[in-house]
Formats: structure tokens, sequence, C-alpha cells
């Protein structure tokens, strides 16, 4: 890899770590970027992984002892997340992660229609007390996401933030808190798999993780300086083009294949 290259990659790992940490869908933009400058697919996807968990640290840090992450979910929320994201890791090693982004753009549009028919959730803390199902299918949500997480990641914290806010009724800087906070283990637990696998490029982990990891804190304070109806505006936006961006290219991928 050439040193422009390098470059190119410190500025896309930074810019996309900002805004992702309100939106998520990281991993749609930077391992494409990484497969486009030649890097062998498990590689870019075990090394983004890396980069990922120093971006959550980061992005996690400006919202500690703000009084906006859900502490008493958390520690299940963990657990869930551990043993999924380890599964989904294992996964790389027997499911192709081409057949990924036709589901994910899917389930992002989902998400962004569902949204805006619920225009009012996120916006302000619920005054009503989730439903025994509407909670149990949040810890649901988080295991099964959390298996896609720890395969590719890419809209795994976009949907999970998503299914915070409609079925625990977070706001969305709570939603956005606490996903991020969750989203280290996520990424530390896959990564450890994906060491174990000897597939990971420390050098250029270090590298794009440092430039995530100050993205990531830049990224925590604009959101903390935000209304939740502008994180709204911002996060479906964002989804919304990712969403469409992804099913095209995956539309153009199938119909080149057939």
């Amino acid at each position: 890899m050439t040193d422009i290259q390098l470059l190119a990659l410190i500025a896309v790992f930074l810019m996309a770590s900002v805004i992702s940490v309100i939106t998520g869908s990281t991993s749609l933009i930077t391992v494409p970027v990484m497969l486009y400058f030649g890097i062998e697919p498990r590689v870019a996807l075990a090394t983004n992984m890396f980069a990922l968990t120093l971006m959550s640290i980061g992005g996690t840090l400006p919202f500690i002892g703000k009084g906006v992450i859900d502490y008493k979910r958390l520690p299940l929320l963990i657990v869930l997340t551990l043993i999924s994201s380890i599964l989904g890791a294992l996964l790389v090693l027997v499911i192709p992660s081409k057949s990924m982004p036709l589901i994910i753009s899917i389930s992002m549009i989902v998400v962004a229609v569902l949204s805006v028919a619920n225009r009012n959730a996120g916006l302000a803390p619920s005054q009503i007390i989730p439903s025994k199902v509407a909670e149990i299918a949040g810890y649901i949500a988080t295991f099964l996401l959390g298996i896609y997480g720890g395969f590719f990641s890419g809209g795994y914290v976009t949907l999970l933030t998503a299914a915070y806010i409609m079925l625990f009724g977070m706001t969305f800087v709570q939603a956005i808190a606490t996903t991020k906070f969750i989203n280290i283990f996520s990424s530390l637990s896959s990564t450890l798999i994906f060491i174990a696998q000897g597939v990971v490029d420390y050098k250029l982990g270090i590298i794009l993780g440092l430039a995530m990891f100050i993205g990531g804190i830049v990224g925590g304070h604009i959101s903390l300086s935000l209304s939740n109806s502008w994180l709204q505006r911002i996060y479906l936006t964002v989804v919304g083009i990712l969403a469409f961006t992804t099913l095209r290219k995956s539309l153009q991928t199938n119909n080149s294949n057939n």
C-alpha cells in the first residue's frame, strides 16, 4: 500500500467515525474502501473490527457521567453482545460476506420507514414503561444483531439504535450512548477471534484505529451538543443514503453475476 493510499484510508476512517457515532454503519463505508485498495476481504473485516474497537471507546468517553447511558440494562446487554458477537466472528470463516450488503440495506430501509412513521420516537424520554414483550424483544434484538455485528458490523449499530428507541423507549442520545458502550464489547470480542485466526493487520489497524478513536471522541461531543430532533434528522438522512446506495450496489453485483 502506498503512502497516498494510507493517507486516503486515514481520512476516510476519521470522517466516517465522526458521523457514525450518530448514525452507525461505519463498516459500510470503511470496508469497501479497504477492499478497493486491494486488502484481502477477511483481513479487511478483521482489521476494520480492530479499528472499530478503538472508535467505540473514543465514542463512549464523552457520554460517561452525562446520565445518558442505560446502566440498568447494560449488564445483560453486554453479556448477550459478547456471546452473539463471538458467534458472528466465527461465521466469517464459513459464510461469504458478499451476501450481507443486500440484507442490511433492506433492513435499514425498513428502519427508515418505521422511523418516519413514528416521528416522535426518540425525541423525548418516554413516559410509557415498555411492555414485557417489548423489553424481551429488545434483548432478543440485541442478541440477533450482535451475531451480525460480530460478522461484519456494517449497519449493526444503526439497527441497534433503532431497536432501543422503538423497544426500550430511549431517546436518540440515550440510544446512541448505550449502543456505543455496547459496541466496545462487540468489536473487542470479535477482534479477539480474528486475532486468534491470524487475520488482523496490526500496523494498519493501529493507525486507522487511532484515527477512529479521535473521530469517535469528536462525534460523541457533537452528539451531546445537538438536540434529539437534529440527531433524528442526521440519522435518517445518512441511513437513507447508505441504505439505497448499498441496495443499488448489491443489485448491480447480483445482475453482473447472473
